[in-house]
C-alpha cells in the first residue's frame, strides 16, 4: 500500500471544512424555514456530508500509517471517546436531576468535542509522551492554516454579502477572525524565530 500523502490529506481536509462552513452558513439556516418535512430533513443534514468525508479521510490516514502512528491515532481516539463519554454522563445526570435543561441541539457538539479531544490527546502523546513533533515532515501547518482561514473568510464574506448571517453567525465571524489572526501571527513569529538558528 502506498504511503499516505500528508499534503494531499491536508488540502482535502481544508476543502471539506470550507464545504462544511458553507453548508452551515448558507444551507442549514434554510432548514428552519422550509415548508415541507422532507425538505427540512434534506437541508438539515447537508452539513453532515462533508463531515462524513472527513471521517473517511481520517480512516484512510490511519489505515495507511505505520504501526507506531496507528497506535498514536487509536490511543488518541480512545482518549477522545472516553472524554466525550464522561462529559455525556455528567451532562445526562445533571439534566436528569433538573440542574441543566438540555435539548437535542446539544448533539451537534458530539463530533467537534471528539475531534478536539483527539487532537489534544494526539499532540500530548507525540510531544509529551514520545518526544516527537506533532507536525509531519515536509508539511507546512502554517500555510495550510492560512489557506483554510482565507477560504473560510471567503465563505463568510459571501454569506455576509448575501445577507444570510443572523446575529449568532455574525458574532461567530467577529469572534473567529481575531482568533485565526492570532494563531497565524504566532505561527509566523515561531517560524521567523526558528530560521536564524537553522541556517
Amino acid at each position: 500500500m502506498p504511503r499516505f500523502n500528508e499534503s494531499h490529506y491536508r488540502s482535502q481536509l481544508s476543502v471539506a471544512m470550507v464545504a462544511y462552513m458553507a453548508a452551515m452558513l448558507l444551507v442549514w439556516p434554510l432548514s428552519r424555514t422550509a415548508a415541507s418535512v422532507p425538505l427540512k430533513v434534506l437541508l438539515a443534514v447537508v452539513p453532515v456530508l462533508p463531515m462524513l468525508f472527513v471521517i473517511g479521510l481520517m480512516a484512510r490516514r490511519i489505515g495507511a500509517s505505520d504501526e507506531f502512528e496507528q497506535r498514536v491515532h487509536l490511543v488518541a481516539l480512545g482518549a477522545a471517546t472516553a472524554l466525550l463519554g464522561a462529559l455525556s454522563l455528567v451532562g445526562g445526570f445533571l439534566a436528569a436531576a433538573g440542574v441543566l435543561e438540555l435539548d437535542g441541539s446539544i448533539l451537534i457538539w458530539v463530533f467537534p468535542v471528539t475531534m478536539i479531544g483527539y487532537g489534544i490527546a494526539r499532540w500530548w502523546l507525540l510531544v509529551r509522551h514520545y518526544g516527537e513533533s506533532a507536525s509531519c515532515e515536509g508539511s507546512s501547518p502554517g500555510r495550510q492554516l492560512l489557506l483554510l482561514a482565507v477560504l473560510a473568510l471567503m465563505v463568510l464574506g459571501v454569506a455576509w454579502w448575501r445577507g444570510r448571517l443572523d446575529d449568532f453567525q455574525a458574532g461567530l465571524l467577529v469572534g473567529l477572525v481575531p482568533g485565526v489572526l492570532v494563531v497565524l501571527a504566532a505561527l509566523l513569529w515561531r517560524r521567523l524565530r526558528r530560521r536564524p538558528g537553522e541556517g
